[in-house]
């Protein structure tokens, strides 16, 4: 399962390795054995796990691109 969080505590990206900072966007994929990994904005954009849309005058990103699809 996939959850789109925000920061309120200490998170630690799985990817880079660094330290998400209080207030930005991350993301969890939990696995069926109970293993969270945890992903920071910019790990996820590379890893293609998140997109840039333009909605009206501002860009925004979305961990649930196909939901825009539809």
């Amino acid at each position: 399962m996939r959850r789109g969080c925000i920061v309120t505590g200490e998170i630690k990206c799985d990817g880079c390795h660094r330290l998400v900072e209080q207030g930005e966007q991350y993301l969890v994929f939990e696995e069926d054995d109970d293993e969270k990994l945890c992903f920071c904005i910019d790990c996820c954009l590379s890893k293609g796990y998140a997109v840039r849309v333009a909605d009206k005058d501002e860009q925004m990103v979305t961990f649930f691109p196909s939901e825009l699809d539809s």
